[in-house]
Formats: structure tokens, sequence, C-alpha cells
């Protein structure tokens, strides 16, 4: 099963075969023992084509890899100090050793051509999660942002099964490794400066996540660190800095996962510092989701009484978490607002939208006001299953599980009551990937400052 990702299938610049690099504790790596054949882009590449006398010779237009803007910072104007941060996230992880070191790209100066892609270093990221695995690899561009170059994106469904056996089921281990193959295959094929790649929720929990791992680095030749859910909110909030606008006041951001959620309480107030993560004055991590709610109370069939039920368990686990009072002060403020970054957000806004195909360049970023996310949870709510497969930006692969994920989010919507929603389609592979140009210094003398 596909998941969407715009840069699935982009096309592979600056391919090199990738040298052994050094790995150690928690930090990933890849084994090199399983070499990859060259690949091909479908057979088109330096193919010779007779072009019939007078006709014109098609040119062939090259496929860009998207832009991803990282950047969080702002102005540093009159503010009043900074709110306390959670100790615990502001604990910053060691950077990954570089996997194969390449000879820094020069300082282009201004008014010279940008050095092309294959002579940037390449970073990557990648994301296990309960419902999706997912793979990003980037170059640094200007500063704070970062070019896609390649990705992958597969539901794999991992943590099926994992509510009620406490444990990863064979068929989930065996599509998670075969997904996790082609990722490999992907990196041995680039020569990658620093990676990062982490295990998260189904992993952490079940009995036999270590030993899946193990299985991953022996069969797919990659070596996954499993994360904390403080590391996990901290990569989410990191991943979603460019879209927390200059004015802001203070952000709910939440990750809806396939077997937990995160959120994390921003706030901005006082002077605003280049990474938004030295922002969170309260943060929590349920242990509840879409997969995980779903399995508990039925994704096929959902009533309105069950809907309602899994709205009141999630609301329930919010009320015992002690900071959700934190931004109580800006709530009214029309400078706060939700982020919502999980395929939950995206997809409502894909529905809200109405597209034919799913399309990140129109959801990522999106403003949905309130009344518009409540006319979309009460028409998905009002579908049955078939409607919720033959809608595009659900499909078969999510339908069972997107009410699960709508009845999270109403539970936060509770607790946390905004005029507006900002949307999403990005989270732990940005947030990776900022943190680890940032810890190696590629944007630090490109021009610092210029917008």
């Amino acid at each position: 099963m596909e998941d969407r990702d715009t840069g699935a299938g982009a096309s592979e610049v600056g391919a090199s075969s990738a040298s052994p690099g050094p790995s150690g504790p928690g930090t990933a790596g890849w084994q090199q023992r399983r070499p990859t054949e060259p690949r091909s882009a479908d057979g088109q590449a330096g193919d010779a084509t007779h072009h019939q006398k007078g006709k014109p010779k098609k040119r062939r237009k090259r496929r860009r890899g998207r832009k991803v803007f990282a950047r969080d910072e702002a102005p540093q104007g009159n503010r009043s100090p900074g709110k306390a941060t959670v100790p615990a996230l502001e604990a910053r992880q060691p950077a990954a050793p570089a996997i194969s070191p390449v000879v820094p790209a020069p300082r282009p100066e201004q008014g010279t051509r940008r050095p092309p892609v294959h002579e940037l270093p390449v970073f990557a990221a990648l994301d296990l999660g309960t419902n999706n695995c997912r793979l990003l690899v980037a170059v640094p561009t200007r500063h704070g942002q970062f070019r896609v170059i390649d990705a992958f994106s597969r539901i794999v469904r991992l943590g099926e099964g994992l509510t009620a056996n406490g444990r990863l089921g064979q068929p989930a281990m065996d599509r998670a490794v075969e997904a996790l193959k082609i990722c490999g295959d992907k990196l041995r094929s680039r020569k990658i400066r620093k990676a990062r790649l982490i295990a998260t929720e189904a992993c952490r929990s079940a009995e036999n996540g270590v030993e899946f791992l193990e299985r991953v680095e022996r069969e797919a030749g990659l070596k996954l660190e499993i994360i904390d859910r403080q590391t996990e909110a901290r990569l989410a909030v990191s991943g979603c800095g460019s879209l927390v606008e200059r004015d802001t006041q203070g952000v709910v951001l939440f990750d809806i996962g396939g077997g937990s959620s995160e959120i994390a309480l921003i706030d901005l107030t006082g002077r605003r510092s280049p990474r938004l993560a030295n922002h969170i004055v309260s943060w929590t991590s349920l242990p509840v989701g879409v997969v995980s709610l779903a399995e508990r109370f039925g994704g096929r069939t959902v009533t309105r009484d069950t809907f309602a039920a899994m709205v009141d368990d999630v609301a329930g686990r919010l009320a015992a978490f002690d900071g959700r009072d934190r931004l109580s002060h800006l709530k009214a403020s029309p400078n706060f607002h939700l982020l919502g970054t999980s395929g939950t957000v995206t997809t409502l806004a894909g529905v809200h939208l109405d597209l034919e195909r799913y399309d990140r360049r129109r959801v990522d970023g999106l403003w949905m006001d309130r009344d518009s996310v409540d006319r979309m949870v009460e028409r998905l709510v009002g579908w049955d299953f078939q409607q919720r497969c033959a809608n595009p930006c659900i499909g078969a692969d999510r339908a069972d599980l997107v009410l699960a994920g709508c009845a999270i989010l109403e539970a936060i919507r509770a607790v946390w009551p905004s005029e507006r929603l900002r949307v999403a389609d990005r989270g732990l592979r940005e947030g990776i990937l900022s943190e680890l140009m940032a810890d190696d210094g590629v944007w630090r003398n490109d021009g610092r400052g210029r917008q």
C-alpha cells in the first residue's frame, strides 16, 4: 500500500555509492553488505530517440524536488524575556556523526549560481511509525531551507493488532521490513553526509520491538533508534517551525499518530528563539492514536454514539494532563491558533478543498476556520465506510482510521478552542532534517539573515 507523498517519485539527483561510515549508540546508520544495483529512471534516461524530419524535438522537463522551509526565526525586537521552557524538551540530542563525509560546498557569492545539487551535502531522515514508513533525502539550500531530492512513503500498519496482543504481528513486521529494504536501497545509492533513522510508538510499546529492529538490521541493513516521546514531540515542533508566523503569540501543536498523539504548547510572547522547540512550555504524549483507537472502538462501522465514545476516551486522557492550562492567557488572542500535523488534518483539508486528487502543495500551510473544521468532521461522521473509501483524499487505506483521528482532533479542540487551525503536511522527518543541518552548520555561512 503506497502512501501519498509528493516526493516519492522524485528523480534521483547526484546519486553516488555510499561509503561505510561510523555509527554509535543512539545514532542511526546502515550496513554495506547488501550492494545495490544501479537504478534507471524507467529506461528513459539516456535513451537515443530519432525524430522524423520536420517534427520539433520534444524537450523533457526535469522534475524539481520540493522546497521545504524549515526556518522559524523572527526579528529580535524589543520584547520581554522568554518564558521558561520544559527542561526535558530543551535538551538537545547529540548530532549524528558523519556517515559519508564529503567536501563542504563552497559558499555561494552574491550574483553567482547556486551550486549543483550533486555538490551539496546530502542528509536523510527515516520515520518508522505505527502506520507508515517514510523517508526523506534532502540537500540544504538557503538558510533554514532544504530541497527534497528523494522520498518514499508506504502504509505498513506495523502496529496492527498491537493493542490486543502487546506484540508486533508477523505480517505487519514483514510489510515493514519490505518497505525498509527499499529505503535501504535508496540510502545506499547516495553519499549521505548525516542521517537519522527513528522508530516510534509501535516499537516503543511492543514486547518484541527491539527484537524486530534487530531483524531490520539483519535483513534491510538499517539500524533504527527508538526515540522517546519527548524527542518525538520536539521533532514534530522542529518540523513545523516555518508555519508559525511572526506575529503568533501562542500555538498548540499536535501530531496525531498511529499509536500515540503528541501535543506541545508553545508560548511566543517573549523574545523569539531561532528554534521553535525552545518555546515549548508544556507537552504531553497520549498513548492513543488512530490505529489503537480504531482497533478498540471499531473503524469500519462508526455510529455517532461510537464516535462520541471515542471522543470521551481521549478527553479523559487530556483531563489528566497537568500542563494543559499553560496557554490559558492566550486562548482568546487572535494570534493564538492550533497547528495540526497528521494524516487526519491533511485528510480533512483535502475533503474541505474538494480535491479530486490529494495535492500537498494546496494542503500544506492551509488555514481552516472553526466552522470549516466543524463541517468537515460532521460530513465524515455522516459517511459510511464505502463513502469514505470513495473519497480520493481518504481511500481504502485510511477509511477505517480517519474517524478515530477526527475523534482525537475533537477532544483536542474542546480543550484548546481556537478560531483557526493550520494544516501541516510535514512532521518528524522535516524536524530531523532541520536539526541535522543546523547542527552540521551547513547554513552557518550562506548569507544568514536573508529573506
